[in-house]
């Protein structure tokens, strides 16, 4: 059997750690933040226990199924702790509340700037467009135009355009 000096420097994959409190991952997440326990990782990013921790683990467990209320248990405080846990409930429903009023202020106008924006790239689109036909009738009358030849005395004769077959 291993003495208690050598389990105490001995490290516990999460594996291990399964296997000696029967339980699943998410069981041991939750004890880990009962029992204020960070697992460390080594070098190669392994995440493992040490032998000390693994015992407070089993520890926080077995208290766990011994301190467990039933669902519908209220539980009772003092009336400076109730008062103050009221005081707390109603600060944080006043911030709520606040901040979604100062969010909803400042969101207010995005509405009216994405309609705008809508209307402003549809518009670009629609000159974008008109650019392209515009290129393409110049481009027309530009061939046009060179049908024409100087015959002299200020008259120009239209030549014939040369189908190629």
């Amino acid at each position: 059997m291993i003495s208690e000096q050598e389990l105490e420097g001995k490290t516990l994959s999460p594996q291990e750690v399964r296997s000696i409190l029967k339980t699943d991952n998410k069981e041991i997440v939750e004890l880990c933040k009962r029992a204020s326990i960070l697992p460390k990782k080594n070098s190669k990013g392994q995440t493992y226990f040490s032998y000390e921790e693994v015992k407070n683990l089993r520890k926080v467990q077995a208290m766990k199924g011994k301190t467990m209320l039933p669902a519908n248990t209220e539980q009772k405080y003092p009336s400076a702790i109730s008062n103050i846990l009221n005081s707390l409930k109603d600060m944080e429903t006043k911030l709520s509340n606040r901040i979604s009023k100062v969010i909803d202020e400042k969101l207010e106008g995005m509405d009216e700037v994405v309609v705008e924006l809508i209307r402003c790239k549809t518009d670009n689109e629609t000159l974008r467009q008109k650019i392209i036909d515009l290129n393409k009738e110049i481009y027309q009358l530009k061939n046009d135009l060179n049908s024409y030849r100087p015959v002299g005395l200020g008259f120009y004769k239209k030549r014939e355009k040369q189908v190629w077959e």
